[in-house]
């Protein structure tokens, strides 16, 4: 889904068009129905919320990048995530096809695994393709050094939705604002089939292409898990494979603070490291598989109890019934107490070090404040790109908070320097970050990017009648629940957190366990 994701799947376009053998259309023709097509006609365009699988017997298909015959099937990620169609597709010879609603889709893919598998490979191949495109449904224009632009790119990127990124000072870009008679103004700017879109943010894009939570005819859910993060989508995972309906929502997007980790060399199993994205994004897929469904961004206001059940209150004022609620918010960005840090965030002061963020500052010196793991990742990566990083440490040690492993690269690494028992003091530049003065030093350091990692406090401001510690931390017993039956916390957001992802993806994991007991206790 990101440029990085799925390496195992090498040959994009095989898998992709990938065939049932006529043993597997015989078994998955139990969960359609048979329809007779005729050359010429749309079965769905670009847009549509159906979320149908056709698989051929006798017609043939085009989704304008791959023609399916006899045993191909139309459809991608879409079906999964519930996202409106990327592509039409039309019939260039009639015959027979089968029709699989998405309640059947679901039931094929618990059921069936080796067409599970297949299906599950086929469409990230096709999403893959779709993403290295050229041509795309959904154009967007921004500038990706502004706080709304950067927010709408790494929106688009944890979603890992099909799309043509132009820089609004680009000459492609001016190009396609005066074709559509936009100034800078509207940016940033989604050019759709059906619409154009001004000044658009992640929720209003969202709710356009169909990941926004849908509550018509809707009942109640086992599990709703608030925070997609490491933690929230172990829990997904894990839930939704063991039978609950279970629903993960998130305030921004998939990934949570770990998708902004540029590289984890501790993770079990991954002996050569991933990106945070590329974990997280795998962890979607996997819940979505089991049968999760996951809506972003969708903000949770407040958390009414019940006796039977819970209400989460969403900040559109949508209401959702949950039989057992996880919370697993994480924590929210620190800031320093400095005049204009608000202004600067999202225009010079980052909290990720990802691809997206580093090129934005390719060739410029930036610098990173933070003394853990995540600030020593953080400088590593920025090093391939800026002219120079300098780490700044208010602590006398590096060794102190960061793995020895990493103090010792970036000790070694020219491109870094390194800055202990320095603190910041103040931030110069108009629109941007242009320089930073610092304790101890009579001269601004120069510099177009501050990338902040200095801690976090608990995202609990939503929580009513949920016991925090002093710090705003959920206080839970050792099977992670909290004061108020059927609602646990997990992960970062709970009080002695070991702030790990290895731990936050077992906690998640562990909690279902603990829904379980507690919804058979009130059955």
């Amino acid at each position: 889904m990101n440029r990085t994701s799925f390496p195992e799947i090498e040959d994009l376009p095989a898998a992709a068009t990938a065939r049932l053998t006529a043993e597997q259309l015989g078994r998955a023709a139990a969960y359609g129905e048979e329809l007779t097509v005729t050359a010429g006609t749309r079965l769905y365009e670009v847009g549509e919320a159906n979320c149908d699988l056709i698989l051929c017997r006798t017609a043939t298909l085009w989704d304008g990048s791959f023609t399916y015959g006899p045993g191909g099937f139309a459809g991608e990620l879409s079906l999964l995530t519930g996202q409106t169609r990327n592509q039409a597709v039309t019939v260039v010879e009639s015959g027979t096809v089968l029709v699989i609603g998405q309640g059947e889709f679901r039931r094929l893919m618990a059921q069936q695994t080796d067409l599970g598998d297949l299906f599950l490979r086929a469409f990230l191949a096709r999403r893959r393709l779709l993403r290295l495109g050229a041509e795309q449904t959904t154009t967007i224009v921004g500038d990706p050094r502004s706080a709304g632009g950067l927010a709408l790119r790494v929106f688009l990127s944890r979603q890992g939705l099909p799309h043509l990124w132009l820089d609004a000072t680009s000459g492609e870009g001016r190009r396609v604002l005066a074709e559509a008679a936009l100034t800078d103004r509207d940016l940033p700017v989604a050019i759709t089939p059906e619409t154009v879109m001004r000044a658009v943010t992640p929720g209003v894009l969202s709710e356009h292409l169909g990941l926004t939570y849908r509550s018509i005819g809707r009942g109640t859910v086992d599990l709703a898990i608030v925070g997609a993060g490491p933690a929230g989508l172990a829990a997904a995972v894990y839930g939704a494979s063991e039978g609950l309906s279970t629903l993960l929502l998130d305030g921004v997007a998939t990934g949570g603070q770990a998708a902004t980790s540029a590289r984890i060399e501790n993770y079990l199993g991954f002996p050569f490291g991933l990106s945070g994205l590329d974990l997280t994004t795998r962890a979607a897929v996997q819940a979505l598989k089991f049968g999760a469904e996951i809506a972003t961004p969708c903000g949770v206001a407040a958390l009414r109890q019940g006796d039977k059940e819970h209400v989460l209150l969403l900040e559109d004022g949508t209401e959702i019934p949950a039989r057992a609620v996880i919370v697993a918010t994480g924590a929210a960005y620190r800031s320093l107490p400095i005049d204009r840090w608000d202004h600067f965030v999202g225009n010079g002061i980052y909290h990720a070090a990802t691809d997206l963020e580093a090129q934005g500052i390719a060739g410029e010196p930036v610098a990173v404040v933070g003394g853990a793991n995540s600030a020593g990742q953080a400088s590593l990566h920025l090093a391939r790109y800026a002219s120079h990083v300098t780490l700044i440490v208010r602590g006398p040690d590096l060794y102190a908070k960061m793995s020895s492993y990493l103090v010792e690269r970036i000790l070694a690494d020219s491109r870094i320097t390194v800055l202990t028992g320095t603190e910041i003091r103040g931030i110069g530049g108009g629109d941007h970050v242009e320089s930073l003065t610092l304790t101890g030093r009579d001269e601004p350091l120069a510099c177009r990017g501050l990338f902040s990692f200095i801690g976090a406090v608990a995202a609990t401001g939503w929580l009513e009648g949920v016991r925090l510690d002093r710090s705003g931390f959920v206080e839970t017993d050792a099977l992670f629940r909290t004061n108020v039956p059927r609602v646990f916390a997990v992960g970062d957001v709970r009080q002695g957190s070991l702030k790990r992802v290895a731990a936050a993806v077992g906690e998640g994991s562990a909690a279902v366990r603990s829904v379980h007991q507690a919804l058979a206790e009130v059955q």
